[in-house]
């Protein structure tokens, strides 16, 4: 009957090792794909196309909530994991994706902070350029004559 038992609890074993390791290697795909969207948001950065950083960032967030909530699948998978896995027993690459995890993870977290920074410089040299077309006496002249604005009459001639 242990037999039975034991090897019911090893395969049960193998599936959550399989499983736990297939989660990390998809974990480790969608770091890849977020990385890569990084560098085409720098180059979009640097072109100023504002409807194509904005398209980045929408982007940007739906592959953050999809990692975060592969995360959440691989965090109950790991303890199991862990209480599950005999002493003495090493899984080689367990380690190894969980370092390179956390190698693509530092990262994505660099260029992602590198982006905002240059979002922000773009953002501050834009708000620096309407500032000085603000200033601009022309645009000074247009806003006090009313051009641009729609006024709507406020007595009709009916008699014509």
């Amino acid at each position: 009957m242990s037999e039975v038992t034991d090897g019911a609890e090893l395969t049960e074993r193998v599936a959550v090792l399989r499983r736990f390791k297939g989660l990390l290697e998809q974990q480790r795909g969608r770091f890849l794909n977020y990385l890569s969207l990084l560098e085409r948001q720098e180059t979009a950065i640097g072109s100023g196309s504002g409807e194509e950083i904005l398209a980045h960032v929408e982007l940007e967030r739906s592959i953050v909530a999809d990692i975060f909530s592969m995360q959440k699948v691989i965090n109950p998978l790991e303890d199991m994991y862990r209480t599950i896995v005999t002493p003495g027993f090493v899984d080689e690459e367990i380690p190894a994706l969980k370092v390179s995890l956390e190698g693509m993870k530092t990262k994505v977290q660099a260029h992602s902070a590198k982006n905002r920074r240059l979002l922000s410089d773009r953002m501050g040299e834009i708000r620096r350029e309407m500032d000085i077309l603000n200033d601009n006496p022309f645009v000074q002249k247009a806003k006090l004559s009313g051009y641009g604005t729609t006024t709507t009459a406020s007595l009709v001639d009916l008699k014509g």
